[in-house]
């Protein structure tokens, strides 16, 4: 690990300073990602800013009946609130899905949504890595891919972005607050992530001298008909190969509105608008599930290890899809599937 200068910042307005003060500066909360990182050699920050002590920790009902989170609300303390496990269950699920107890008591909303994505040749200093070093090649792209992306590739890289939380707040039209120096701008979720295309080192829209301080929910959360299904490769402590976010409105034996929202599989977490309009006016069946799937996935594509994920994500879609439509969500205590 590299040596590094470190600033505890007293407000929103230092941490932005700190952060553009010259030589390579980040942010650092909980730190599950980064200190990981930094580790491996793959980060190498000149300054460190401690956001950890600002006023970003409050869950709060907004005007409208929606829910604004704090980016520095805990992972942990965000899934069992009361407000998000009553009108938001996907999220409360989708988080209790991810990782280990312990890191989702240190982990944090902000931090959540800006980890870096997934794969063996962007942590392995020692092999070519676009992500790393633009221009330096995909090693994946012929190498052990099996955990890959096979939505929204490009030839530059096929790594995939690992968080369950953001695939839930995909699904659920979540906004993201952030502050710079020009003053505040929302981003919607679906618009802050990006596709690698030929900037892969670029994971999200958020500008270098901006700051994440909040996430808000709409006031309508599926609070019924609902499942966050997530295919791994042990039960526990896993990132998901592939995962489905599945919210439905349903009106007698049809579906009036479906969100459908897959992690594991792109750079992003992954919404088809065209797959969730071909649900709607639809019965409650797994024909017209199998169809939604095949929309969302015609345009997949595997790179030789990871060519099961086509099927397996086929598969997890209508699976989710199913629980989804007879209100059984899948239980995070007792992962296996039903």
């Amino acid at each position: 690990m590299n040596r590094f200068q470190y600033h505890s910042a007293g407000d929103i307005a230092d941490a932005l300073e700190q952060i553009v003060g010259g030589g390579s500066a980040k942010f650092i909360a909980g730190g599950t990602n980064l200190v990981d990182l930094m580790k491996y050699d793959v980060e190498r920050p000149e300054r460190l800013v401690d956001i950890s002590r600002l006023p970003l920790k409050d869950i709060e009902e907004t005007a409208n009946g929606g829910l604004r989170i704090g980016a520095l609300v805990p992972n942990s303390d965000l899934a069992w609130h009361p407000v998000v496990k009553d009108r938001y269950p996907l999220l409360s699920s989708a988080i209790l899905a991810g990782a280990s107890t312990q890191l989702r008591n240190m982990a944090s909303t902000g931090g959540n949504l800006l980890q870096r994505t997934r794969c063996l040749y962007f942590y392995d200093v020692a092999t070519p890595c676009n992500k790393r070093e633009p221009g330096t090649g995909c090693s994946a792209m012929g190498g052990i891919n099996r955990i890959n992306a096979i939505l929204g590739t490009s030839d530059a890289c096929i790594a995939t972005h690992p968080s369950d939380m953001c695939v839930a707040l995909a699904a659920l039209d979540a906004m993201v607050h952030v502050m710079g120096p020009n003053g505040e701008r929302i981003i919607a979720i679906t618009n802050f992530h990006r596709l690698p295309e030929d900037t892969p080192e670029r994971d999200t829209n958020l500008g270098p001298d901006e700051i994440v301080t909040a996430v808000e929910l709409p006031p309508r959360g599926f609070r019924t008909n609902y499942t966050y299904l997530k295919i791994r490769d042990r039960l526990s402590y896993a990132f998901a190969l592939v995962s489905v976010a599945a919210a439905l409105e349903i009106d007698g034996d049809r579906i009036r509105e479906a969100r459908l929202a897959l992690g594991g599989v792109a750079h992003k977490p992954w919404r088809d608008p065209a797959a969730e309009a071909a649900l709607s006016g639809q019965s409650l069946d797994r024909h017209a599930f199998a169809e939604a799937a095949d929309i969302i996935l015609r345009k997949a594509k595997g790179f030789g290890h990871n060519d099961f994920k086509i099927d397996l994500a086929r598969r997890t879609v209508v699976r989710a899809l199913m629980q989804a439509a007879h209100g059984t969500p899948q239980s995070q205590s007792d992962k296996r599937v039903a």
